[in-house]
């Protein structure tokens, strides 16, 4: 499949239109989530760790109020918009769990948000995005087509753009969840962090290697979507002309400056894990743990067990990124992959 993947590529610009946020900022982001969520909770199920031969350590952004990681990210930024910002309101495009995101932060802050999701989107996060009061426009065959609309649209209303990684204010808010997992386990060895468009894996690699710089961080896409693993190993942008993932969350074919700078300088690899790895992975985590992970949620422990003979010994976090699974999905999985 991938030989067959038409890709374009390009260099990163000299100079940048975003700063790469501090851990001073992700501190500061802190008091912000702080006062609106709960940190998740860091499970250590021994029997997986068993199994995987480590010391593991699940970190439950599954458990968010929208079931994902990125609501923190979404907190952050709408808190920082101006009174003038908030009166135009907001646009974003996503796949779903960016857009719950800023739904949840813009009804949080009275704030007017229209989100363009690409047809054929998971039905439950459309779903969810219109129970918090935005609106969800369809348009576009993926995300990026999306994207494209969403600008225009922002453009057109006069109202702000939210990009989903190119926004310094997403990466410091959604890097508070490995914030939260540094100050439990300091002496963790290995990071596992799943990435779509990057703000989570670039959020983490600057807490973590902030706090200490001994920690291996390392990302993990489908096979299907690749293009930050790609971008990593060639040091250019990427552009697919198409991807296939049943992970929507890991649903991206192009890459984005802003968490590529990030990802570059301090990521120490990036792996990829299969449909049928990640299947298995969400059939284990219901097994061994009672938790329901959607595909980009269970890729972290998928590549935790391709990696099982690198990290026997380690002290290893892998985070839940999120659990916005389809009832069919996870029927259909249950019935076809087993668990290991």
């Amino acid at each position: 499949m991938v030989a067959e993947v038409m890709t374009t590529t390009s260099p990163m610009p000299t100079t940048s239109a975003w700063p790469i946020p501090t851990l001073a900022d992700v501190y500061a982001a802190r008091h912000v989530v702080g006062r609106y969520l709960e940190p998740t909770p860091l499970l250590r199920p021994e029997a997986l760790g068993d199994a995987l031969g480590c010391d593991l350590y699940l970190k439950c952004e599954n458990l968010q109020p929208v079931g994902a990681f990125k609501v923190r990210g979404g907190l952050n930024l709408i808190s920082q918009l101006s009174a003038a910002e908030r009166e135009r309101g907001v646009v974003a495009a996503s796949t779903g769990n960016h857009g719950q995101s800023i739904a949840y932060a813009a009804r949080t802050f009275g704030v007017r948000a229209t989100i363009f999701v690409p047809l054929g989107a998971n039905p439950g996060k459309i779903a969810a995005m219109g129970r918090m009061g935005a609106e969800v426009v369809e348009a576009g065959h993926d995300f990026a087509a999306s994207c494209e609309a969403a600008e225009a649209h922002a453009a057109e209303r006069g109202a702000h753009f939210i990009h989903s990684a190119n926004e310094p204010r997403l990466i410091a808010g959604v890097a508070t969840s490995t914030l939260e997992v540094m100050e439990r386990i300091p002496h963790v060895d290995t990071l596992i962090v799943p990435v779509g468009g990057g703000s989570g894996l670039s959020g983490a690699a600057i807490v973590a290697k902030a706090i200490s710089p001994r920690v291996r961080v390392i990302g993990v896409q489908a096979e299907g979507a690749r293009a930050v693993h790609d971008a990593y190993r060639r040091r250019e942008l990427v552009s697919h002309d198409r991807m296939a993932t049943f992970a929507d969350g890991l649903a991206t074919r192009v890459t984005f400056e802003l968490p590529s700078r990030i990802i570059w300088d301090l990521v120490d690899d990036i792996v990829l894990v299969s449909e049928g790895e990640m299947r298995r992975a969400i059939a284990t985590l219901l097994a061994r743990t009672g938790m329901v992970a959607e595909g980009a949620g269970a890729a972290g422990l998928a590549a935790a067990h391709r990696l099982r003979s690198d990290l026997r010994g380690e002290t290893v976090a892998v985070t839940v990124s999120g659990g916005n699974l389809m009832p069919e999905t996870l029927r259909e999985i249950l019935a076809g992959d087993a668990a290991w």
